[in-house]
């Protein structure tokens, strides 16, 4: 799975390496070392306006709300790799409406015993160098009272852990290359016999990720999100 990750780049990295034609009114980011649940973070989509195909950054909360869910119900942060074309919960996002979920590393939470007690210690899954990563999202859009404006709420691909990722967990985010970017955006709605060729790219894509991702051991000052400071960087620093 993946519960919490980080972006550590400015919002105007962001529209630097992505290329992006612009962004969202009030689009603002520092560089964050923890992403939790139920709040805002960059994500990345493609739209067609005036026939012309955008890319745009924007913040929508991360945990999936469609518009037929009910307000209490299940906002899922991840979307299973196997399913998220035939899901009911996914599956309209799947059609039409991909996103990329950029991101600069992620956790994931191993328990041991220590001193007669569990713990969780937390590793940092990450890229060489921390360079940059791009997880597949899906994004939908829901609105809380017929007066209010639409809301943008958006999910992460997962599939089975691989490699040194496959060490700490049994799932990962779903990493696309750049050379996939186009295909995933695409704004277009996919056909039915379309969406077994879009899941074997991502397919493929992953494993090429996972086999250049690392891990390393970080503080458990991250293991609270209440507590913590989310622009500190030392939560991703290695630990012995």
């Amino acid at each position: 799975m993946c519960g919490r990750y980080s972006v550590a780049v400015s919002g105007a990295d962001l529209v630097d390496v992505l290329e992006l034609d612009g962004t969202d009114p009030g689009f603002e980011w520092e560089p964050t070392y923890s992403v939790a649940p139920r709040t805002r973070a960059p994500v990345i989509r493609d739209r067609l306006i005036d026939d012309q195909r955008v890319r745009e950054g924007f913040l929508p909360t991360w945990g999936l709300r469609p518009s037929w869910a009910k307000e209490k119900g299940p906002r899922p942060i991840n979307a299973r790799l196997e399913t998220a074309a035939t899901n009911g919960m996914f599956r309209s996002a799947f059609t039409s409406a991909r996103a990329l979920v950029p991101m600069t590393g992620y956790y994931e939470w191993q328990e041991a015993v220590e001193d007669g007690k569990t713990v969780k210690n937390p590793s940092y899954v990450h890229a060489p160098d921390d360079e940059f990563l791009a997880a597949a999202g899906l994004l939908a859009f829901h609105r809380g009272g017929d007066d209010e404006d639409w809301k943008a709420t958006f999910t992460i691909i997962t599939r089975t852990g691989e490699d040194a990722a496959g060490e700490v967990h049994d799932r990962m985010p779903v990493f696309l290359t750049p050379a996939a970017w186009d295909a995933w955006l695409d704004p277009e709605k996919i056909g039915k016999g379309q969406a077994g060729d879009l899941l074997d790219l991502l397919d493929v894509e992953s494993r090429t990720v996972a086999a250049t991702l690392r891990t390393r051991p970080v503080s458990r000052a991250v293991n609270d999100v209440r507590t913590l400071n989310r622009h500190d960087p030392g939560l991703i620093e290695a630990v012995v």
